[in-house]
């Protein structure tokens, strides 16, 4: 090859895809629209990927938000039932008490009662009820198979209490609108 041909084969060669030289006219030829399109893309596939990566993040943003509040939640729950227990073996006793009570006041005898006991009574109801315990009305309410338990059936003294507690054996309890205790009661039938 001569050293002319050498020259017009390298004349027109792309040193790049987007760079042409011509060392004829000692000109540099630049594809412009080329390196436009290949900006665009790479800007649109950067995009692309920050969007993909934000949305993830995003994502796992919302679900430790969730995780949080239900951890919050089943804490306080926890708290609020800890003594759930306790209170339930106490229950009985309580009982025990009322049964004193109104027996001392039906048969006008103090000595079944006496003031000591009924003061240590009302201190103990005091504190189920700072500990969010309340008992629960059942007698002359409609029969609530959620809250109470049927004991038996009775016939009802009239219409009207039929379907509902006409005695209640055993008092229900409830501990922050949660069940501690169902009722044992005497349906009307």
């Amino acid at each position: 090859m001569t050293q002319t041909e050498d020259n017009k084969m390298a004349e027109d060669q792309p040193i790049d895809d987007n760079l042409t030289i011509n060392q004829d006219s000692d000109q540099v030829i630049i594809d412009v629209a080329s390196i436009e399109n290949n900006s665009t893309d790479e800007t649109e596939k950067l995009k692309s990927e920050l969007a993909e990566q934000k949305d993830k993040f995003l994502r796992l943003y919302a679900e430790f938000d969730n995780y949080k509040r239900r951890t919050v939640r089943e804490k306080l729950d926890l708290i609020h039932t800890a003594s759930k227990e306790v209170l339930q073996e106490i229950l009985p006793v309580v009982d025990d008490m009322e049964r004193a009570r109104k027996l001392s006041e039906d048969q006008n005898d103090e000595h079944i009662f006496p003031e000591g006991i009924r003061l240590v009574y009302q201190k103990l109801m005091g504190i189920l009820k700072s500990k969010g315990v309340v008992e629960m009305e059942t007698t002359g309410k409609e029969f609530d198979a959620n809250e109470q338990e049927a004991i038996t059936e009775i016939p009802s003294p009239d219409d009207s209490m039929k379907g509902k507690v006409i005695d209640t054996v055993e008092k229900g309890y409830k501990i922050h609108d949660k069940i501690l205790r169902f009722a044992k009661v005497v349906v009307g039938k």
